[in-house]
């Protein structure tokens, strides 16, 4: 059984990605600043479900007087939560962290299957597989952003790329920088994305899963992620989604 079977994931042709990626470390020069979403955004889809968003209201009234501030999504790059903060003077960067973790999934798996290649001899632990990734995803300059939309992403994520992530994500982040996540208070039934619905609520759309939960975060395993956060604030709701903010 292959380790992409193991993690739940089958392969198959997938879908490209639909936002620009980071510029590679040794391509970027020394004014380079964050990579904005550019290009044709995702295409419209069935409207989703509408939920008011107290974490949501909270994040935007932390970041409000920032002025030309600098975002980052790893989420999908959905049309409306771009325009959202365009519109408000921000410089928005997309990367679809989780796209991209099931792609280097699938790409590790046929390259082991190629003739050559000795499957001793590259490391396969979830530690191992985590530093791979991270060489070519989240590759932004430090202190890069002022804020982060994680959405539920480290629900879905292995432990050990959950941890490094965060780790990363904190040194891209500016002093006072704040991250907007999600947790689920138990594994969740379906896979959902999110967007921008207004300054108050969020807009659930129902999609095709990506990678099948990996872990259901309690409060202290929450704060041990976050660590190097001087504050952390949630919003518990009936739809057993956790809103959390925390701030660097």
């Amino acid at each position: 059984m292959s380790f992409l079977n193991k993690l739940g994931i089958g392969i198959g042709s997938g879908t490209g990605r639909e936002v620009s990626r980071p510029i590679p470390q040794n391509a970027r020069t020394r004014n380079v600043g964050p990579v904005p979403a550019l290009g044709s955004p995702r295409p419209p889809e069935a409207p989703g479900s509408t939920r008011v968003s107290n974490g949501l209201k909270e994040f935007l009234w932390n970041l409000d007087g920032l002025g030309r501030g600098t975002l980052l999504d790893l989420g999908p790059a959905w049309q409306t939560t771009l325009s959202f903060f365009i519109e408000r003077g921000f410089r928005v960067s997309s990367e679809d962290i989780l796209r991209e973790w099931k792609d280097f999934l699938t790409e590790e798996e046929v390259r082991l299957q190629q003739p050559g290649v000795v499957s001793d001899t590259v490391d396969m632990t979830p530690t191992g597989r985590a530093a791979r990734f991270l060489e070519s995803n989240l590759q932004y300059p430090r202190a890069s952003f002022d804020a982060v939309l994680v959405w539920d992403l480290l629900d879905y994520l292995e432990p050990a790329l959950a941890k490094q992530a965060i780790t990363n994500l904190t040194e891209l982040l500016r002093p006072g920088g704040v991250v907007f996540a999600l947790f689920h208070s138990k594994k969740p039934e379906g896979f959902q994305r999110y967007r921008i619905a207004d300054s108050n609520s969020l807009q659930i759309i129902s999609a095709t899963v990506l990678c099948p939960a990996q872990k259901v975060y309690q409060n202290r395993e929450i704060q041990d992620l976050f660590i190097r956060f001087r504050t952390m604030k949630s919003f518990v709701s009936r739809d057993q989604l956790r809103e959390t903010l925390f701030i660097k």
